[in-house]
């Protein structure tokens, strides 16, 4: 059922109902088929936003900014495949980012059969893209992996967009491409960001091997400029360490 601004459902009797034509006629296909799957989950009722529309809209047009925008800057390249080990860490994390999605929509159309989610997963990951430098010649052929796979991951809730985008981006047919896969070894991070507190306050970060030992993080927490400068002079008492996401220093 749709929901009007959170009050009443849609309904012949009451008139109040939204012609999904005029939709299509003001946005196209591709945005009403966004909005209504990214506004809820399909075992909820959908309530009707004229925000909500504008927004599936202005996301479009950025996924479309957004592949020409990479095309301005040379012609498309043959997406990155392959060792990673050259790469830098921002291009490491930008994969890192694309794989772990790749994952999640892939769970998330079959297994959970929630679009909702899927949809912000791939905004999540333009948005990392957009952080990222791919200037160079590994980063082009990143940034072409990483487009490549947002439009496919998009192409069965907007598919109209999705096949011209694609056009521009691969002379393969789209639907040869196939579905996405999921390369394991960019989901390992070989260095991670820990977060180091003084008595439960935030003093710093820390960039670490991601296999580093308690000792280590001990170690480089101590050693950064905000613990010292809020430890002052005094011994620690205790070091809590909770690995992969904080060492927290009590004084």
């Amino acid at each position: 059922p749709v929901v009007i601004s959170g009050t009443e459902k849609m309904s012949k009797s009451k008139n109040n109902g939204v012609d999904p034509q005029e939709l299509i006629n003001a946005y196209g296909a591709d945005t009403a088929r966004l909005f209504m799957m990214f506004a809820a989950p399909p075992e909820q009722s959908l309530e009707w936003s004229d925000s909500g529309v504008e927004g599936a809209h202005r996301f479009l047009r950025r996924l479309w900014r957004t592949v020409y925008e990479y095309l301005k800057q040379g012609e498309a390249v043959k997406a990155f495949a392959g060792n990673q080990d050259g790469l830098s860490k921002e291009l490491k994390d930008l994969r890192h980012k694309l794989h772990a999605t790749t994952a999640k929509v892939s769970d998330d159309y079959g297994r959970r059969q929630q679009f909702n989610t899927a949809i912000a997963a791939v905004m999540e990951l333009l948005n990392q893209y957009d952080k990222t430098d791919t200037g160079s010649e590994q980063g082009r052929a990143v940034a072409q992996e990483v487009l490549e796979t947002a439009v496919r991951l998009l192409w069965p809730i907007v598919p109209h967009i999705c096949e011209t985008l694609w056009s521009e981006l691969n002379s393969a047919k789209l639907w040869e491409a196939g579905w996405p896969t999921v390369d394991e070894a960019a989901l390992v991070k070989s260095e991670i960001e820990v977060m180091v507190q003084v008595n439960g306050k935030l003093r710093g970060k820390i960039t670490v091997a991601a296999d580093a030992s308690k000792a280590d993080l001990e170690a480089a927490a101590l050693a950064t400029e905000g613990a010292v400068k809020f430890m002052e002079g005094k011994p620690a008492k205790k070091i809590i360490v909770v690995p992969g996401r904080l060492v927290n220093i009590v004084v």
